[in-house]
């Protein structure tokens, strides 16, 4: 990988694309310390440290610091992924977006062109149910019509330009820009929270408790983030036997090869999904005021926020981790479902008259492949489990308090890895142009 990136630096074209998002990074760093006019960030820093919890933690680790700080980036992209998703999942509801999704390269970009107005719908929406809820909060001072137009105004702008240099940085640069720019909002919270564990557990102790304390801390990262590299290179493949015909006077075809299942089909998705929903209730209730009640609803609001899971001290708040557990198998199975067709495959081999050793071509290949893709699917949501679950048995048991967690880990390692595969394809395709022209 070091050596790939060494090469880049030599063609000029790569050095061009890499510096370019270098840029657009600075941008995107800069715009995160912007603050909205109009509104005092130190009170809503310190608004949100009295109020923190694992709804907005989870927030502002995905926004990079910006939601603490209320920039004009504070919605970041997460509109975006939710459109993203919120489209993904409609292409199967709808026929018209279906049919979208299967005309090639214009229908890939009216899916874009839609993924954009939901966006900035979605962005306004939240930034419109952002500012009334602070403003009844007494967070932002002074609030009327105006001012509270200049707020939604530059909270959608903020996640509309974000969306666009993603964007561009596909284009122009190298990966995909929205997961570039997620994992960047993602790895600048990284030092504060390694100062967080410093002063936790460094911090006052002799040498030698520190240092062992330190040890442990880089121990458990480095764990996790291996078992992250295995988790996401693992997969299943299954063989292929393509039969032989004559095209002409030729015998064509008889080759083998296989289809290669990952073992975390979903990726990030189910947790991305089961941490929403377990922290929806929570936001709401923060803006309303009615976080910090009694009764039967603060007792639910307690067991959902995954700031009391693990804890010895409220041990009877863990049922929210089962529920949290649960949720992440289930939209396992239920995002593969949507964007793997056992039958689908199944009529493909066929056609193109193959077939899997030892299994018959049609519904037994398609029943086949459902069989070990429940199989592995299983696996993989209880590797994302494990992952996911490490950092909040830490933050539980010992007080760690830190915002990343699996979702993060997941996150950078997958994106890091996509890069650097595009960066050596591009590189390939360049020595293989360079070899022709000679």
């Amino acid at each position: 990988m070091f050596e790939t990136l060494k090469n880049v630096f030599r063609v000029k074209e790569m050095r061009r694309k890499l510096l370019y998002v270098l840029w657009m990074i600075l941008v995107i760093r800069i715009g995160s310390q912007l603050p909205i006019p109009g509104i005092n960030s130190s009170v809503f820093k310190e608004w949100f440290q009295n109020n923190t919890g694992d709804a907005f933690n989870f927030f502002d680790a995905f926004t990079g610091g910006s939601f603490e700080n209320m920039s004009i980036f504070a919605l970041n992209i997460t509109p975006y992924i939710t459109s993203s998703i919120i489209i993904q999942l409609l292409t199967i509801a709808i026929p018209a977006l279906e049919e979208m999704q299967r005309d090639g390269e214009e229908g890939r970009k009216k899916l874009t062109a839609i993924t954009r107005y939901v966006t900035v719908g979605l962005a306004l929406f939240e930034s419109t149910a952002m500012t009334i809820g602070f403003s009844r909060g007494n967070v932002i001072k002074n609030m009327n019509f105006g001012k509270g137009i200049v707020v939604v105004v530059c909270l959608t702008a903020g996640s509309a330009m974000l969306m666009w240099i993603g964007e561009r940085i596909t284009e122009k640069g190298i990966g995909n820009g929205i997961s570039i720019v997620l994992c960047v909002n993602i790895i600048s919270r990284i030092p504060s929270d390694m100062g967080i564990l410093y002063d936790n557990f460094v911090k006052g102790k002799t040498i030698a408790k520190g240092m062992l304390a330190g040890l442990i801390i880089c121990a458990i990262i480095l764990v996790v983030v291996v078992f992250v590299l295995i988790l996401n290179g693992a997969e299943r493949r299954i063989p292929v036997q393509y039969s032989k015909k004559m095209v002409g006077r030729k015998l064509m075809g008889g080759q083998s090869t296989n289809i290669p299942l990952k073992v975390n089909t979903a990726g990030v998705i189910p947790i991305i999904f089961a941490s929403s929903i377990m922290s929806f209730p929570g936001i709401i209730a923060q803006f309303a005021g009615k976080a910090n009640g009694t009764g039967i609803g603060s007792e639910i609001l307690r067991g959902l926020s995954s700031s009391n899971w693990c804890n010895p001290a409220q041990i009877q708040y863990s049922w929210g981790l089962l529920v949290y557990i649960a949720l992440c198998i289930f939209f396992a199975y239920f995002y593969t479902s949507i964007t793997f067709n056992p039958l689908e495959v199944a009529d493909n081999i066929k056609k193109q008259g193959g077939f899997i050793p030892g299994i018959r071509p049609g519904k037994p290949t398609s029943d086949y492949l459902t069989n070990i893709l429940n199989y592995i699917i299983f696996i993989g949501a209880v590797g994302l489990i494990i992952v996911a679950v490490i950092p909040f048995f830490f933050n539980g048991v010992f007080g760690a308090n830190v915002s990343f967690g699996g979702t993060s880990i997941i996150i950078v390692v997958g994106v890091i890895l996509e890069t650097v595969k595009q960066i050596e394809s591009q590189m390939l395709v360049r020595n293989y142009k360079g070899f022709l022209n000679n």
